[in-house]
């Protein structure tokens, strides 16, 4: 088995010294266990899954967050439809200002 060089503690890395050294004394993989290891998505398919799920940044941004306040009986008519509901609100807003409707000049 190749040794491997012990790893130093580095300041300013989002740790103390005291966190370094809590986890200092854990044993190094084996070339054994190292062989033996299998990808993440394989050996946790559904966590890696669930990780999948999540959309990233998007890369050129088409909506922007506002903070804007509604009348209560609107909100959960919209929620009462499900997931998407803020999507289904601005589809509405995006139908009033084609046809104009209610939207002052």
């Amino acid at each position: 088995m190749a040794t491997r060089k012990q790893k130093q503690f580095l300041p300013g890395q989002g740790y103390t010294k005291a966190d370094w050294d809590a986890v200092s004394d854990a044993p190094e993989a084996t070339d054994e266990q190292l062989a033996e290891a299998r990808p993440f998505a394989e050996a946790f398919p559904d966590l890696a899954e669930a990780a999948r799920r999540f959309r990233g940044p998007q890369r050129t941004p088409t909506k922007v967050p506002v903070s804007i306040r509604l009348s209560l009986d609107v909100v959960e008519y919209f929620k009462a439809g499900g997931p998407g509901w803020q999507a289904r609100i601005d589809a509405v807003l995006r139908q009033a200002l084609a046809g104009k409707a209610g939207v002052k000049d």
